[in-house]
């Protein structure tokens, strides 16, 4: 599949964020343009990778979750999800999905693993969980707990598609036990809703900003682990999070499959 640079695209402007380098200059336009309207943007991206590697610390090490299923893997870049999950059980199963063609180009970065355990890559779109589904389970095992994580991926999918029908087909087939990880931006500052619809206009694809309730609808049925839907800062801090920061402008969440 050819690259399209003509415009930018999300996983590369995360990827500019986190200060990678895996970019084009339409991804950095875009990136430096919402950055000058609403600075916090880096803050957001570098808590939502923390947030990913407190997750599956705690899914891989007090939950005992051996399969993880990451859906809008986006670029390599520190402590993906494999490396943090296997660096607390190496025999940990990862089943990467993306449907960027330069997260495939980068695809033997995220294929390493350790001796114990395996990692996969799917190509495909989120919007076609049955696919997803019927591929994963070429390296996953449904019959066992998989945790299925959402980092940044539920606002590229509008209303109108159906993102909560699409988080209950993903999770239908896997049992009890099974967890599942969101994070999103929120539409609770009114300078980044300004800036995302400036984004939108430079994106391939548009990102939907949604109310902390929304996001919390997406784990209905499931049951939240404590502390809930908060921002991501704030979920399960490593250091303490001091009352007068500034909150990021985008919730967290983590559940469990009863």
């Amino acid at each position: 599949m050819e690259i399209d640079t003509s415009k930018a695209h999300s996983a590369r402007v995360w990827n500019f964020w986190l200060g990678g380098k895996d970019w084009y200059a339409t991804d950095k336009d875009a990136g430096e343009q919402i950055t000058r309207v609403y600075p916090g943007i880096v803050r957001t991206a570098q808590y939502q990778r923390m947030f990913l590697s407190r997750a599956v610390r705690f899914l891989a090490g007090e939950a005992g979750i051996r399969q993880f299923l990451d859906l809008g893997t986006g670029l390599p870049t520190v402590d993906n999800t494999h490396e943090v999950a296997q660096r607390v059980a190496p025999e940990s199963r990862i089943v990467y999905v993306d449907n960027d063609p330069l997260v495939l180009a980068h695809a033997r970065a995220l294929l390493t693993s350790t001796p114990a355990g395996r990692t996969a890559y799917i190509d495909a779109d989120v919007r076609s969980p049955d696919t997803i589904l019927e591929r994963a389970a070429e390296v996953l095992d449904f019959s066992r707990p998989v945790a299925v994580t959402m980092l940044g991926i539920l606002g590229h999918i509008p209303d109108e598609d159906g993102p909560a029908d699409i988080v209950r087909r993903l999770l239908a087939p896997l049992p009890a036990g099974s967890y599942l990880a969101i994070s999103d931006g929120t539409n609770t500052n009114a300078t980044l809703n300004e800036a995302t619809t400036n984004y939108n206009a430079r994106l391939a694809g548009d990102y939907t900003l949604r109310g902390p309730e929304e996001v919390t609808a997406f784990f209905d049925g499931l049951t939240l682990l404590e502390p809930g839907v908060v921002t991501i800062e704030r979920w399960r801090p490593e250091h303490p999070v001091f009352e007068d920061e500034q909150p990021v402008d985008a919730v967290c969440g983590l559940a469990v499959k009863r």
